[in-house]
């Protein structure tokens, strides 16, 4: 989007067009995948990913992409992602004993985090090399791909309540989810780190690098390093075994913040790069035992609608924070825009330590009976 416009609002706006479908089927999402087998919900919100990247690569490519056409299939996307992640979240404890979720958790995102690390330098390599149209077509490869995968796995679909319907699915979701103080407290906190995090260094992060580090190559060693540090991040959650989980899992989260922290001081490349990596393991630390404590104690056949209510409170002012990032910073400067994105990150996530039920779940190493 730089590369189109150069203009961080622009970027904003796109990302933020991504972000409220998922906002707006989240719910239903969560629904669907706790009634089908969950890979073919998987398989078909990849699907509909693959085409949007593609179709955007394909725009790109050929010079005609506009911004609202960019938007558009970033919505697509963002919608179709609304129905893979409620399906992922709850595949898990459907095909792994309890005993084993901690370390299947952690290789599952050690996995990830080795896919970023390469598709972070490749993205990086066509971005300057060639442009950013053949990076998309990249994304939309990797989409279809994936879906291959996915499509091999045999799940059974969950056992329904004889005439239960939407809406009622729906109230049983929210009552688990609000019923667990430990869960809504960290997805309130995490609905403003999120926010910030768009405004201090998804959005603004490229625009830094962009006028001040070199351009996109630069931003792709920072993006690298922060999938490196994912990376180390799953290699230490594996060997880790805390009785309280979630008690360490927010204490690292406020790793987080030290990418923003370079950007706002100005320092090189190479010295927000191992903040970002910090970042990141702190973040992936927390991923593995956020993962494990839902699966320990949420029941498997609410899992997917309980993981929707958590997914959507925790991204639902994302595309505030993608919207305002560009106006903020042209209104106080880019600096000072990030300085608050830190403040608005740090703040909330060392708050929830301060609360009593999460730092005393302990884990379980078991599954919930249905």
């Amino acid at each position: 989007m730089l590369d189109i416009t150069g203009s961080a609002t622009d970027l904003g706006l796109v990302l933020a067009a991504g972000m409220v479908p998922q906002i707006v089927f989240f719910l239903f999402g969560g629904v669907i995948a706790d009634r089908l087998p969950r890979n073919r919900v998987m398989v078909g919100a990849d699907l509909v990913s693959g085409v949007a990247q593609l179709g955007a690569a394909a725009l790109v490519l050929s010079g005609d992409a506009a911004i609202w056409h960019l938007a558009a299939l970033n919505a697509l996307r963002g919608g179709a992602s609304a129905f893979f992640f409620p399906a992922a979240a709850g595949i898990t404890p459907q095909t792994v004993p309890g005993a084993e979720l901690q370390q299947t958790n952690a290789l599952l995102r050690l996995t990830s985090s080795g896919t970023n690390i390469v598709g972070a330098a490749v993205g990086g390599v066509l971005v300057a090399a060639v442009g950013p149209g053949w990076a998309l077509g990249w994304d939309g490869i990797t989409y279809l791909v994936g879906a291959v995968f996915i499509a091999a796995m045999r799940v059974r679909a969950a056992e329904r309540v004889p005439g239960s319907g939407v809406l009622r699915e729906l109230r049983e979701g929210w009552s688990e989810f609000s019923s667990r103080t430990w869960l809504w407290a960290v997805v309130a906190a995490a609905a403003l780190g999120n926010m910030a995090f768009q405004i201090g260094y998804v959005v603004l992060g490229p625009v830094v690098a962009d006028r001040e580090l070199g351009g996109p190559s630069a931003w792709g060693f920072i993006v690298a390093a922060s999938a490196a540090g994912l990376l180390a991040g799953g290699l230490l959650a594996f060997r880790l075994r805390p009785r309280r989980p979630l008690r360490l899992a927010s204490s690292v989260l406020l790793l987080g913040s030290l990418g923003m922290i370079g950007l706002a001081l100005g320092l090189p490349a190479w010295a927000i790069a191992l903040g970002a990596f910090a970042g990141g393991m702190g973040l992936e630390v927390f991923g593995v035992f956020w993962d494990l404590s839902l699966q320990q104690h949420v029941p498997i056949e609410k899992l997917s609608r309980v993981s929707s209510y958590d997914a959507l409170g925790s991204f639902v002012v994302i595309p505030l924070g993608q919207v305002i990032a560009g106006p903020l910073s042209d209104a106080i400067g880019i600096e000072a825009a990030i300085w608050v994105a830190v403040i608005l990150f740090v703040v909330p996530c060392a708050a929830i330590l301060l609360v009593r039920d999460v730092r005393d779940l302990e884990r379980t190493d078991t599954v919930p009976a249905a």
